[in-house]
């Protein structure tokens, strides 16, 4: 089982808990849902030099709390917090164009978290070795260096899995790479999961990544 899902959603409500937090009636919650779908991808794009990991959502009534988790949180806030009252514009903005007939959101609060080890992050390790992929950059010294990066950081195991027309190969294959080990059927294990693609000139490159942090207690 541990092998087939995403780790995240395999410890959903568990372990983890929900990217977005809400509750809503009727037709709102497709509303909601698709409003929150295209928030979280225009984020991701918007602050991608930023080192951005992951975007909570929370709603209230004509409220939306949304908190970035991100490596370099200088990059977001800007000088005496303009960033911040740039991207608050942005975020209204969008909502409007996307939802046009939804209710009106009054107050957008942001809360900019900083990712301390960006290291141990499966999103920003997968990003490094796509962009290094798209640069044709050689794959086997791409994966090694950001594995050795992740055991350094003090990761218990991490495992990479390419697949795809790995170095412009005619025929796509899968490889394979792990050090440590990587319990995916463990519902205690703190195991961080990303995966992206890297469109390199030979074709597509998928690449998906997973760190095992450590083992947390369940309550």
């Amino acid at each position: 089982m541990g092998q087939k899902v995403n780790p995240h959603g395999f410890r959903l409500g568990t372990l983890y808990t929900w990217k977005s937090q809400w509750y809503a009636k009727g037709n709102d919650y497709q509303k909601f849902l698709l409003e929150d779908i295209k928030l979280r991808k225009f984020l991701l794009e918007k602050l991608h030099l930023a080192g951005i990991v992951r975007v909570e959502i929370k709603r209230s009534i004509n409220t939306i709390k949304v908190i970035l988790y991100v490596s370099r949180p200088g990059v977001v806030i800007g000088r005496g917090g303009s960033g911040l009252e740039a991207l608050k514009k942005m975020i209204k903005d969008k909502l409007r164009v996307t939802l046009s007939d939804s209710k009106s959101v009054n107050k957008i609060d942001l809360e900019v978290k900083e990712v301390k080890n960006p290291d141990l992050a499966a999103r920003l390790v997968a990003l490094r070795i796509v962009d290094q992929l798209a640069k044709r950059y050689p794959h086997r010294r791409a994966v090694s260096m950001a594995m050795d990066r992740v055991m350094n950081s003090g990761a218990e195991g991490v495992k990479i899995v390419l697949a795809g027309r790995v170095a412009g190969a005619e025929i796509s294959r899968t490889e394979r790479y792990s050090r440590g080990s990587i319990p995916l059927q463990t519902l205690r294990a703190d195991i961080d999961y990303s995966q992206m693609p890297s469109l390199t000139k030979s074709g597509y490159i998928g690449v998906k990544v997973w760190i095992y942090k450590k083992e947390e207690e369940i309550k």
